[in-house]
């Protein structure tokens, strides 16, 4: 996707200024679309926490009503007759997540949560042998992909001090070059298994490129998938057209679902008929036409549908078409447009603070992050972060020292922006 930085030298200071990129802002519309937290006294906060967990769509009540009106009257003929008919509730919902991810829809599943996910994905695709059996991930990914890669190498019987390859930005660096990833892949070469990174790290907003991992990954025979937890939603992801093998990400940051609601699920159409990928079955991923069979083999479904194991959660499903039915009416293309916007007029108002104590570690091009700014606080502490939230900013801290901030394009202004980045320099003063 080309990106079009000519606005970026014509931001100003001043709440004026903000106001008129926001009267100006075709997707404004959106933020009425959602609940906007408040305080006791009714005034909104400055809500930049998406990252960690969406707000809620106005629309969401009517479409988990719908669904309880259809259980309360029709009991199990909902699963035929509801108006949504819950049998195949979770095709209503691929379209919409294939465009948001960039994937064919027969690539694409809505089941599990984000770690379930990633264990069926490493079950299917991390099949190591005496000889190629490493796993490479980031230094600092996120907690849950660690725990779950390291305890599928110790399930195959190996160790992870010996097969777990982490990737550590330079010395007096934080964040990782793309030459050094490569390097890395080529550094372990017939060794390795795996390469499975998050494709936009939690912690710095890194935004990595996938294409480029995934061609060097398959050129040294390896498997690659990616965790999108924080990219699903906020960045142009091009699953399909990266290469990757799978991916999986949550639906309850970027994409708005509700908190611990339904993760996604990536497989590239070039494994969808392969009958020796292994993977752990149950009946929901069974031939449709013959599932109700009861009595038959397991007959997989082509494509990413082969891998759900049981019958959907109808309500978390509901709630993420409220949110799919929004991103199709905006565009991904729209919204990382604005996105790309949003943050570089924030990225602008905190370099004008000049202040010393704090300092952006997300990459400074568009093209190597999302909607997510990491503002590291000198010190590692976090009372500048408290006294921001006491201000009226809902943000997020995350250990040793950096306060997360991400001005989500559908629900967030150029206004909200100002609004934070005054609140900053008041705390900072």
């Amino acid at each position: 996707m080309s990106i079009n930085l000519s606005t970026e030298s014509k931001f100003k200071e001043g709440l004026a200024f903000a106001q008129q990129m926001d009267l100006e802002d075709p997707l404004a519309r959106f933020r009425s679309y959602f609940h906007i937290p408040t305080d006791e006294d009714g005034n909104e906060f400055v809500y930049l926490c998406g990252n960690s967990l969406g707000l809620q769509p106005k629309s969401t009540k009517n479409y988990l009503e719908q669904e309880l009106k259809d259980w309360g009257n029709l009991g199990v003929e909902g699963h035929f007759h509801a108006k949504n008919p819950w049998m195949p509730y979770h095709e209503f919902l691929t379209q919409a997540m294939a465009d948001v991810v960039g994937a064919k829809p027969n690539e694409v599943v809505i089941m599990n949560t984000l770690s379930v996910n990633l264990h069926l994905m490493m079950v299917s695709f991390y099949r190591p042998t005496s000889t190629r059996n490493k796993i490479m991930i980031e230094y600092d990914a996120f907690p849950s992909d660690r725990y779950a890669v390291e305890s599928q190498i110790r399930f195959h019987g190996f160790d992870p001090k010996d097969c777990l390859v982490e990737l550590k930005a330079r010395e007096g660096e934080v964040t990782l070059r793309d030459e050094d990833i490569l390097a890395t892949i080529d550094d372990h070469g017939e060794s390795l298994a795996l390469v499975m990174l998050g494709n936009t790290n939690y912690y710095t907003g890194q935004f990595f490129n996938m294409k480029s991992i995934t061609t060097k990954g398959h050129s040294l025979g390896a498997v690659v998938g990616f965790d999108c937890a924080h990219g699903a939603g906020n960045a142009p992801l091009e699953l399909h057209d990266s290469g990757a093998d799978f991916a999986v990400w949550c639906t309850y940051k970027y994409i708005n679902s509700g908190p611990g609601s339904l993760g996604g699920c990536f497989v590239h159409e070039r494994h969808a008929s392969d009958p020796n990928l292994p993977r752990f079955t149950g009946w929901w991923g069974h031939n449709k036409e013959t599932r109700f069979g009861m009595r038959d083999p397991f007959d997989p479904i082509q494509g990413a549908e082969g891998w759900q194991l049981s019958n959907p959660p109808i309500l978390s499903m509901a709630a993420i078409k409220a949110s799919l039915d929004i991103f199709a009416e905006a565009g991904m293309k729209n919204l990382r447009s604005k996105a790309i916007k949003l943050t570089a007029y924030m990225e602008f108002l905190i370099h004008q603070l000049g202040n010393e104590m704090i300092a952006i570690i997300t990459p400074a091009e568009p093209e190597r992050r999302g909607s997510q700014l990491s503002i590291q606080v000198k010190n590692a502490d976090q009372l500048l972060f408290d006294k921001i939230t006491k201000a009226g900013v809902i943000a997020d801290w995350r250990e040793p020292d950096v306060i997360r901030v991400s001005a989500v394009p559908l629900y967030n202004s150029f206004s909200d922006v100002y609004r934070f980045v005054e609140i900053l320099k008041e705390q900072l003063s």
